[in-house]
């Protein structure tokens, strides 16, 4: 247990000092008729029908923290914030006691949440105020929030908040909340954005469900699962890496449009744009494929820019984003031959592609199959110039084992990914619905990927049996909501989007 800090054992000095006056600093009660924008509409109201400004009559119970305190001699101002905005305190000696008063100014402080109880007025300076009459603490600040800082620059004031260090501010996002207001308006955002899907998932007549998080087989995406144990079961079990397999289970038992919004987990690198515990959404609907998926999808995220921002223009990292529709469609053969100068056709085989690529002085990994080494020149040289939305089109069959092939050309597959601002934003299939053919795809992976290779899928005998009692033709999607949340929100990095990183353990 880390020492106390010299303005923490001050703060409680005062605690107790409130505890030997009989005032508890952490009741268990409280008393609250309104919130501070509600108090403020209660006055608006009342002074509109014809009360008195300066005494309207409106008496309010109001809760918050203190943000700031200004004494005068036998009064003090001071100004509580509760998520709903901010309201001034007018204390006066002659309203609360002069004992009161300088129990708040001694033993109250900046962070402190409180309650107050007076009647709505204005003051001379036009503020609309609460004139206290009672008040009383409702939790004690011990350790001092981080404070506003303020520099002279060119002769100009400036103040900014001094929790401005990325770090600091994910390792305590209850800190970053409480002095930083923008990071509270952008998880509103973020909140926005999910209900914005659902609503229109809704609309769309997908229904909502929930599938198992801890999985006795991991599937559906290519990354490394995390392992765990059931100790009474004396099983090993996986933190799910993607809803895919158990949301297409449910196609086979007739829920026709599914989806499900949660948390997947993969055990990978950490980037600007990846976390090992992150907000997927996935839908799946039946009588549908990869078209029918891109126009829906286009739909979507058209809506929820709308839903969110009031326009489909999006503003993300100095580029003006148009989530109107019809987005760009290309295949990946001509997105590799335009941005990397390869005819993916003359190269049929992995070790041709390899060595055109190391020509070019592209080093790919040894011994890699053709897809990989394709979505390779993907990342590499593709991947950055997409800025506008932009659906990149049929992908290589050994890195897709669960969607379905393209007529005519069995080594290519009906799948899309959406890239936005120079990275992917979902991924998406005409799934495969042949029991036979996706228990050879199994089959194949296991006999060309390395054991410890993140790409391998894991043969799951009880998904195929699902498959085998009939699946109809359908159309999958996911997408990232961390991501989109980037997006929306014009953030460069997954970190400020979601409200608890994982990060290195910290050595002291």
């Amino acid at each position: 247990m880390r020492e106390y800090t010299e303005v923490e054992k001050v703060r409680l000095t005062k605690l107790e000092r409130l505890r030997a006056r009989g005032e508890e600093p952490y009741p268990t009660r409280l008393q609250r008729t309104h919130a501070t924008v509600a108090a403020v509409a209660a006055y608006a109201a009342a002074t509109a029908a014809g009360a008195d400004p300066h005494d309207s009559g409106v008496t309010v119970t109001v809760c918050g923290r203190i943000r700031s305190v200004r004494t005068m001699g036998k009064s003090a101002f001071a100004h509580i914030e509760d998520g709903t905005g901010k309201l001034q305190l007018y204390l006066r000696a002659n309203e609360v006691g002069l004992e009161a008063l300088k129990a708040f100014e001694d033993d109250y402080d900046l962070g402190d949440f409180v309650q107050a109880t007076g009647v709505m007025v204005q003051t001379k300076t036009g503020e609309v105020t609460v004139r206290v009459a009672s008040f009383r603490m409702l939790a004690k600040s011990v350790s001092p929030l981080p404070a506003a800082k303020e520099e002279i620059v060119d002769g100009e004031r400036k103040v900014y908040s001094a929790f401005d260090n990325p770090e600091a501010r994910y390792r305590q996002r209850y800190a970053d909340l409480a002095v930083n207001p923008e990071v509270r308006a952008l998880f509103r955002t973020r909140a926005q954005i999910v209900s914005a899907v659902r609503r229109f998932l809704d609309a769309h007549d997908f229904l909502e469900v929930e599938t198992p998080v801890l999985q006795p087989l991991y599937g559906g995406a290519a990354a490394r699962p995390f392992t765990t144990h059931h100790n009474q079961l004396h099983q090993d079990l996986y933190l799910r890496i993607s809803f895919e397999l158990y949301l297409k289970r449910l196609l086979v038992g007739g829920l026709e449009r599914v989806y499900e919004i949660g948390r997947d987990f993969r055990n990978e690198g950490v980037s600007y744009k990846h976390n090992p515990e992150f907000t997927q959404l996935e839908f799946y609907m039946a009588y549908a494929d990869y078209n029918d998926v891109m126009d829906l999808t286009e739909a979507m995220l058209g809506s929820v820019a709308e839903a969110v921002l009031g326009a489909r223009t999006v503003h993300y990292q100095g580029h003006t984003l148009d989530f109107n529709g019809p987005w760009r469609r290309v295949t990946i053969r001509d997105a590799v031959l335009e941005y990397a100068g390869i005819e993916l056709n003359q190269f049929p085989t992995a070790e041709g592609l390899a060595e055109a690529m190391i020509v070019r002085g592209h080093h790919p990994e040894q011994k890699s199959v053709r897809g990989k080494l394709i979505d390779s020149l993907v990342g590499h040289y593709v991947e950055p110039k997409l800025i506008q939305p932009t659906f990149l089109m049929d992908y290589p069959r050994d890195i897709s084992p669960l969607a379905k092939s393209k007529p005519g050309d069995p080594s290519t597959v009906e799948r899309f990914e959406l890239y936005v601002a120079g990275f992917e934003l979902c991924n998406a299939f005409t799934e495969l619905n042949d029991p036979l053919d996706q228990e050879a795809r199994f089959a194949e992976m296991g006999r060309d990927y390395a054991a410890d290779d993140e790409e391998k899928h894991p043969l799951d005998e009880d998904y195929l049996q699902a498959m085998r009692y009939g699946m109809p033709p359908n159309g999958g999607f996911g997408m990232g909501i961390d991501r989109l949340t980037m997006l929306l929100t014009d953030k460069p990095n997954i970190r400020e989007v979601i409200m608890f990183p994982h990060l290195r353990t910290r050595e002291d």
